[in-house]
């Protein structure tokens, strides 16, 4: 019955016009044939045309460099068609799909466009509904034509364009694809193709592979927040269900976080990418290995320190903190690692470390704490007496939390001597007012704590205090002394 519907709508031609292969992925223009469907692809050269009966037969068989210009023809539904021809007529939709488009001109070939758009919907359909399960083959072919839609050449960045590395990532406006109805149902189709049932592992990993998975990362850094999304979800499931691609998917990230923290300092994929590893991080068995704890301390760390920490920072801190809760003996090295990249200058950049430092916190145990409280005191009594209104708040909300207060409060009597000329600092004048009122509520919970602790360190605070006043006294009689010997 297939067979007959496709005669009725071609014309008759020689069975040596009947050549199939894939066009080249940069490829836009295309050569088509209401006879014959006509592709290239990238890894098949092209070779002079062969009427034998074994090419005509051969999927892969290459065709000239020059074609006829004609029209795609609709193909029937697989409703349409008996179920014994369905994968015959699978395998000629995918050959559709195989066809590349410019899409730059919206006007250009819209008839064309559409029959592939309906078409990759309908083999989306026929995945999901799981009427007919895919043969080796066409699953072959399937990978083969996702692979020649979504792996291309990114466009140039915002920044690349103008030549201008100072422009704020924040304030460019993404680039989203034009390609993107087609796009989004090649994407579709791979995620139902991976999530289904149907799928075999060891039949599919043979297509999804260490390349594919690979191709699959770089398109991480695509403007487009739509297709970042995709690929996040398509990752997560590759990684669920194929167990063997595990180690390579996690070291493969890892390289992208190098190249971004120790070279470019630019990639549109970093919090995606942090998505999926924070569920990763969220399953990891205990105790944990030592792979996982290197990967913390060499790429999740660093990456506090790029100046677009502000984009991805939500995610990076859920895991940082997933690694935390899963091994709390990890909470020092944390604490230490913040306080390596923290912020000198960048006041928004500190409310941000100001808050993951006190989700870490409420993690940590007495024993990791005290390992780490002494560079991280200092790091908040000068956080404290910031002129920037908002770190100031941050800090001391962080007398708030009844973890971070019960932990503080073992140890008041290295903390306070630490804080206390900040705290004092503050109430005598720092212009904002609810800092102000924030820093008498943290001195009135050190002095409940310990009453008479509180009272020795103000006592000895004033003692330095006067010191310091006469020794700067004598500095300016001196240099009044020297001015007056000088006229």
């Amino acid at each position: 019955m297939f067979n007959k519907i496709i005669k009725r709508g071609h014309r008759k031609v020689a069975k040596s016009d009947v050549d199939l292969a894939y066009p080249p992925p940069g490829r836009s223009s295309v050569s088509v044939s209401t006879s014959n469907v006509v592709v290239n692809h990238a890894s098949r050269g092209a070779a002079p045309p062969n009427t034998s009966h074994q090419q005509h037969h051969a999927t892969s068989a290459a065709v000239p460099a020059r074609q006829p210009l004609g029209t795609i023809e609709n193909l029937p539904t697989f409703r349409d068609v008996l179920a014994l021809e369905r994968q015959s007529l699978f395998h000629w939709k995918l050959k559709i799909c195989c066809f590349q488009f410019d899409f730059s001109d919206t006007l250009k070939m819209v008839r064309e466009k559409e029959i592939k758009r309906q078409t990759l919907g309908e083999l989306v359909d026929f995945i999901q509904s799981g009427t007919g399960k895919i043969s080796e083959a066409n699953q072959e072919e399937m990978i083969k034509m996702i692979s020649l839609n979504i792996f291309r050449c990114l466009p140039p960045s915002s920044h690349e364009n103008t030549g201008s590395e100072n422009m704020d990532p924040e304030e460019e406006e993404p680039y989203l694809e034009p390609s993107w109805p087609h796009l989004q149902l090649v994407y579709e189709l791979l995620l139902r193709y991976v999530v289904s049932s149907d799928t075999d592992t060891k039949v599919a990993k043979r297509y999804i592979d260490h390349s594919f998975v690979l191709k699959l990362l770089d398109l991480f850094d695509s403007e487009d927040p739509r297709e970042r999304e995709y690929l996040k979800t398509i990752l997560h499931r590759i990684y669920g269900k194929f167990m063997v691609h595990r180690p390579f998917i996690r070291k493969a990230i890892n390289n992208i976080f190098y190249r971004f923290i120790y070279e470019t300092g630019r990639h549109n994929g970093i919090g995606e990418l942090l998505e999926i590893l924070g569920s990763i991080i969220n399953g990891f068995a205990l105790p944990m290995k030592e792979e996982h704890k290197v990967f913390l301390a060499r790429a999740l760390i660093p990456l506090h320190k790029p100046k677009p920490v502000a984009l991805y920072h939500q995610q990076l801190s859920y895991c940082i903190t997933q690694f935390v809760e899963k091994d709390y003996k990890l909470a020092d090295t944390v604490i230490l690692g913040l306080l390596k990249y923290w912020p000198v200058t960048n006041s928004q950049k500190e409310v941000l470390f100001l808050g993951e430092l006190e989700e870490v916190l409420e993690a940590t145990q007495l024993v990791e704490f005290q390992h780490c409280m002494v560079p991280l005191f200092r790091q908040i009594a000068r956080s404290l007496s910031s002129s920037h209104f908002q770190v100031a708040e941050r800090a001391l909300f962080l007398w708030n939390n009844d973890h971070i207060l019960g932990l503080i409060a073992q140890n008041r009597s290295v903390i306070l001597p630490i804080i206390f000329g900040a705290l004092e600092k503050n109430i005598q004048s720092h212009w904002n007012q609810a800092v102000h009122g924030l820093t008498v509520n943290a001195q009135r919970m050190f002095l409940d704590m310990d009453a008479e602790l509180f009272e020795e360190f103000k006592r000895q605070y004033i003692k330095r205090e006067a010191r310091s006043r006469e020794l700067e006294e004598q500095r300016e009689l001196i240099w009044q002394r020297l001015a007056a010997d000088a006229a």
